[in-house]
């Protein structure tokens, strides 16, 4: 598959992780957990931008380091999400969110814009 391709397929991955976190807007639902999935949308989002640019992922889930090798910007809420990758998991809280659900969802569809812009641009520009 083209890198554009592969992007494409995380890019999916994300765009269902995005539905979880709009389903799980309401107070209710575990902050740890929506937490968690907005975390592992953003590692997705840092590993489609490296996919892009014909890199392989390493299997690093900090976001700081993955931005760093793939040359992006990380909003500092965003970067803040990553305590959710395992000590929100596995130790005991609190563990409040860097912002607000709807401010970090806002950040992460922004996100997510971007990178699908990036990826037909690689479409039309290699015509795969």
């Amino acid at each position: 598959m083209s890198p554009a391709e592969d992007a494409a397929l995380l890019l999916g991955i994300v765009r269902r992780h995005l539905r979880s976190l709009r389903i799980g807007l309401e107070q209710e639902y575990p902050e740890e957990d929506w937490g968690f999935i907005a975390q592992q949308a953003m590692e997705k989002l840092l590993k489609a931008w490296l996919v892009l640019a014909d890199r392989r992922p390493p299997r690093l889930h900090h976001h700081k380091e993955l931005a760093s090798l793939a040359e992006q910007p990380l909003d500092g809420r965003l970067a803040a999400l990553q305590v959710f990758a395992v000590e929100a998991r596995y130790e005991e809280g609190p563990f409040p969110l860097p912002a607000s659900r709807e401010e970090l969802l806002a950040l992460l569809e922004s996100e997510l814009e971007r990178c699908e812009r990036a990826v037909s641009r690689c479409v039309r520009r290699t015509g795969i």
